[in-house]
């Protein structure tokens, strides 16, 4: 095992101990609720959609309901999360896809969710991991920010992080990677003023910013 495969294990099994066991930034009864919840996500906060997802889905129940939706009725609910008209479109248009070629399911594998508009890879490791309980690593701006302060990474792709994260750390473990890193950065290791002083991964950090 590589100096970084321990740092990794090591990251993973603090974060882990210390996290909830259960952690959803999102709120949703289902698949269908999960996947159109990430798609409002872009460029927005988890709160912000979490406010609008409960009107959203007593209007539209279900995929057929918002594939038959008025687009300008669905970009009222949703206008508060920011780029409302775009996100109307494909959240309709991906129930649509998951009527017409899906049977109304939410598909579990990755070739097939990056076929649905609005879902890229991070949307669909969401649905893979939380749902399918499969291998996946979450590349937001939060697991970013904190995977390269601590060396783990040295890279602003995503995709490139995500495969990395996949070759260092076991399958079982990379969801779960996924969320207790977020929720670090989330709560802890911030953009603009981190707190390094009370981190407790400070003894594998390369990024230090002292008081």
């Amino acid at each position: 095992m590589t100096d970084i495969q321990n740092k990794v294990d090591s990251v993973f099994d603090l974060l882990d101990r210390n996290s909830p066991e259960k952690i959803d930034f999102l709120r949703f009864n289902n698949a269908f609720e999960l996947l159109i919840s990430v798609i409002l996500s872009a460029q927005t906060t988890d709160n912000q959609v979490n406010k609008v997802t409960e009107t959203l889905f007593e209007t539209y129940p279900t995929p057929s309901c918002l594939a038959a939706a008025e687009v300008e009725d669905v970009e009222e609910i949703i206008r508060s999360t920011g780029f409302f008209k775009r996100k109307a479109k494909h959240i309709i248009a991906a129930s649509g896809a998951l009527v017409d070629r899906f049977d109304s399911s939410v598909p579990l594998e990755m070739k097939d969710l990056i076929t649905i508009p609005g879902v890229g890879r991070k949307s669909a490791n969401v649905i893979i991991g939380r749902i399918a309980h499969k291998g996946a690593v979450i590349v937001d701006t939060h697991f970013m920010r904190v995977v390269n302060r601590l060396g783990i990474v040295d890279s602003s792709d995503p995709l490139v992080i995500e495969m990395t994260i996949k070759e260092l750390l076991a399958e079982n473990k990379q969801y779960r990677f996924s969320m207790v890193v977020n929720l670090h950065g989330r709560r802890v290791c911030f953009a603009r003023t981190p707190s390094c002083d009370t981190c407790i991964l400070s003894g594998y950090c390369d990024y230090i910013v002292t008081s």
